[in-house]
């Protein structure tokens, strides 16, 4: 069984810095953060390849977010940096990379409960 839980969101003006983590167990594959705002479909933010430690971004995040994670792969980071209120969403984290392309929801298997990240102008 696996299971992801997220944590570190919150509330932030704009220019300010959140850093996401997720807990993971049962998993040790590739993994990655996504987010879906109010009434729009779920995008992928970024995603860690666990074979090869590749990072790839989506350009709206590039430059301002970094994704890492543990030594022991079982915790994933976002920092978030220069937010901007376009970046309001429940941010997911998501493992287990069934196919491509990675920044489609339905390629990936397993999902945690989100965790919501409010950027104020």
């Amino acid at each position: 069984q696996v299971h992801l839980m997220e944590s570190g969101g919150g509330s932030v003006q704009a220019g300010g810095s959140l850093r996401l983590s997720c807990a993971r167990a049962g998993d040790w594959s590739s993994w990655g953060w996504f987010r879906q705002a109010p009434g729009k479909e779920r995008e992928g933010v970024a995603m860690l390849n666990g074979a090869s430690r590749a990072t790839t971004y989506s350009p709206s995040v590039e430059g301002r977010f970094t994704i890492s994670q543990d030594n022991a792969e079982t915790t994933l980071y976002l920092q978030m940096n220069n937010l901007q209120p376009e970046d309001t969403a429940m941010y997911y984290c998501a493992t287990y990379l069934r196919t491509l392309p990675w920044n489609d929801p339905s390629s990936w298997r397993y999902w945690g409960q989100g965790t919501q990240v409010t950027v104020s102008s």
